[in-house]
């Protein structure tokens, strides 16, 4: 970064294209955007080998900023992206490629839903894939799963084959041969994994102190209206307005997810990221609580050496009924932005 005698909110900064032929540089302006007054970063003009170009891109936060001087620096060309599942994850990410796609060097490549009907008169004709074994024909460089953890156990391996793959049911991974399957995959063909972070807060900073063998143990509490969950068999169906706080369940996170595969995603990262615990050693409670109108609320525990510990809540907006947190979309969007492929490996982001 090169500071040419801007303010602190403003930045100058360099990026080689052919080191020691030419570069970019980039003018940031930090401003408010739009009416609402929000704090935000615009690229104001961008210097390439003596020519000056203006460019009128605004970020609202400076490591989505970071994701395009990355693409400008590289010079990498669009990145196509396949979206498979259209329910609210899938819709909000299918509309937010179509419409900001390009300016993240993103282009959507097809949408698969199990109900194809769903996609009509939203998706472009030409987007809809309606046979998801001819993925292949897309030539994908990264493909999304927001559907189901069926759909990573039957086509996981077939989409690491072809792409990086961005996994949105990582509880599917809770299933020891298919992680391991999934894991030498990605080695094989040296795409990437990627388990976004979701709801979980602090992730990165669990698998710092997983690596660094510092991770003695870890519990994730997550709290929900009883609308909110989608479990299986008759956990929940006996639930009333008004009954209060209930834990439903307390154990492993293995022992979890297939109980409520759809709504522990989250704990499934976490154990992800703390691999030498695993889904077998991470500990998770889910808890129906009527009192949860507004909010999901997501707390974490981590226990290191010397009784070192961090205990985190996160409240997340959210609707009755909804199985996730109004959040948890720019999270998923935020996700995709660093797909940018990291080896053939499992990767948190």
């Amino acid at each position: 970064m090169i500071n040419s005698g801007l303010s602190q909110s403003n930045f100058v900064l360099c990026f080689p294209i052919i080191p020691g032929v030419c570069g970019q540089v980039i003018k940031l302006h930090r401003r408010r955007l739009g009416s609402a007054g929000l704090q935000g970063y615009q690229i104001i003009s961008a210097i390439n080998a003596g020519s000056v170009t203006v460019i009128k891109k605004q970020f609202k936060d400076i490591s989505l900023f970071a994701c395009f001087a990355q693409d400008m620096a590289t010079g990498s060309s669009s990145q196509r992206i396949g979206v498979v599942g259209y329910g609210h994850i899938g819709q909000y990410l299918v509309e937010k490629i179509l419409k900001d796609g390009s300016a993240f060097g993103l282009t959507l490549a097809f949408v698969w839903n199990r109900n194809p009907n769903k996609l009509k008169g939203s998706v472009p004709a030409e987007l809809i894939l309606g046979d998801l074994t001819s993925f292949a024909d897309r030539r994908c460089d990264v493909i999304i799963e927001v559907c189901h953890p069926q759909i990573v156990k039957d086509f996981g391996l077939r989409f690491l084959s072809q792409s990086h793959f961005l996994v949105g049911s990582p509880s599917a991974l809770s299933d020891p041969d298919l992680n391991q399957k999934l894991r030498q995959a990605a080695l094989q063909y040296e795409r990437t994994l990627y388990i976004p972070n979701g709801a979980l807060w602090g992730g990165q900073d669990i698998q710092r102190m997983n690596d660094n063998g510092k991770l003695k143990a870890l519990f994730i509490r997550m709290s929900k209206h009883p609308s909110c969950f989608r479990l299986t068999g008759d956990v929940l169906s006996d639930w009333t307005e008004g009954e209060g706080r209930r834990v439903l369940f307390r154990g492993s996170v293995a022992e979890l997810c297939p109980i409520a595969p759809n709504n522990v995603n989250t704990m499934a990262a976490a154990a992800l990221a703390a691999g030498t615990l695993g889904f077998a050693g991470v500990q998770g409670e889910i808890v129906s609580d009527t009192a949860l109108s507004d909010y999901h609320v997501v707390e974490v525990e981590v226990s290191g050496p010397d009784g070192f510990s961090v205990h985190t809540v996160r409240r997340n907006p959210a609707k009755l009924g909804a199985v996730t947190g109004n959040a948890t979309y720019d999270s998923f969007w935020n996700s995709l932005l660093f797909c940018k492929g990291h080896g053939g490996r499992v990767y948190l982001c």
